[in-house]
């Protein structure tokens, strides 16, 4: 069964729940997953992956948009369609669940105290719950 791991941020700013996120991809990443980040919309995925890319100087993840990529990368980020067979984990940065989640060894799920992700996140948490998922929640900072 999928695991849920919500992570609670004291921040309020989309810019400190995509840092965190970013820091998260990264442990994901070197934990050995391949991982799918599922976002809003087009905006949202270009303005993750550039921040994938800027957020530490010394770190590398592997990484594109899905459709944008030459070959394969352990990180992939989209918002229209299910990923690819064998990803084991997703990050779910979209205020709502995919359909698809269960297909995931784990999903991260990354609240902040912005009243928009509180509120969604929250009928996420008790979705998951409904339907007999093991959550998590992980107090950061």
């Amino acid at each position: 069964m999928t695991q849920i791991d919500f992570y609670i941020l004291p921040d309020t700013s989309l810019e400190a729940r995509l840092d965190f996120a970013c820091r998260l991809t990264e442990t994901i990443f070197r934990k050995g997953y391949r991982l799918h980040v599922h976002v809003a919309d087009e905006a949202l995925a270009r303005q993750f992956d550039d921040q994938l890319w800027r957020f530490r100087p010394d770190s590398y993840v592997p990484h594109a948009i899905v459709g944008d990529e030459h070959t394969p990368v352990p990180v992939t980020i989209d918002w229209r369609e299910p990923p690819e067979p064998g990803i084991e984990a997703m990050l779910n940065l979209h205020p709502e669940i995919p359909e698809w989640f269960s297909r995931f060894e784990r999903v991260a799920e990354i609240i902040n105290q912005n009243q928009d992700v509180l509120t969604a996140k929250r009928e996420c948490w008790q979705t998951y719950k409904r339907r007999g998922y093991p959550v998590k929640a992980h107090n950061i900072g």
